[in-house]
């Protein structure tokens, strides 16, 4: 079973709830899940930051995972997920998708990517992002990435 702690400013509080829901139902689906994961919302000025300073790469992006401590064996025992919520807002404006379940989607990306996960190559992508929707259909939200 996996602790969660969960931060956003104010508001970002009705999204909090719904992770809070959500989110411990789907990573308990997941293989290999941390012991403990936190997970931030953030705004887009506090992502670009955390995007240069970490990846290099100037403007903010969806979600990054910051793998915070290991096991003997080097899996992951605890990490930090950060969602943009301005990012999850205009794609999910984009994609017809309800904001909740795209935030959702991004904060069980960045589990899968704690447990070891990777979507670097094609094949990598399509196995991830495969996942991400068997596990959302399996708690009953549906398919989100893929949703047409």
């Amino acid at each position: 079973m996996t602790f969660f702690e969960f931060a956003a400013a104010r508001t970002h509080q009705p999204h909090i709830r719904f992770l809070k829901r959500w989110l411990p139902k789907a990573v308990a689906l997941v293989k290999r899940a941390p012991a403990e994961v936190s997970i931030s919302l953030v705004g887009p000025k506090k992502m670009a930051e955390l995007h240069e300073q970490f990846m290099n790469i100037a403007g903010p992006t969806d979600v990054l995972t910051f793998e915070l401590d290991h096991d003997p064996r080097g899996r992951v025992t605890a990490g930090e997920v950060v969602v943009c919520v301005a990012v999850a807002r205009r794609e999910a404006r984009q994609r017809n998708i309800d904001l909740n379940h795209e935030l959702l989607l991004y904060a069980l990306h960045g589990v899968l990517h704690l447990s070891g996960y990777n979507d670097l190559t094609p094949r990598e992508h399509a196995k991830m992002h495969k996942e991400e929707d068997r596990i959302l259909a399996a708690i009953g939200i549906g398919k989100v990435f893929k949703k047409a």
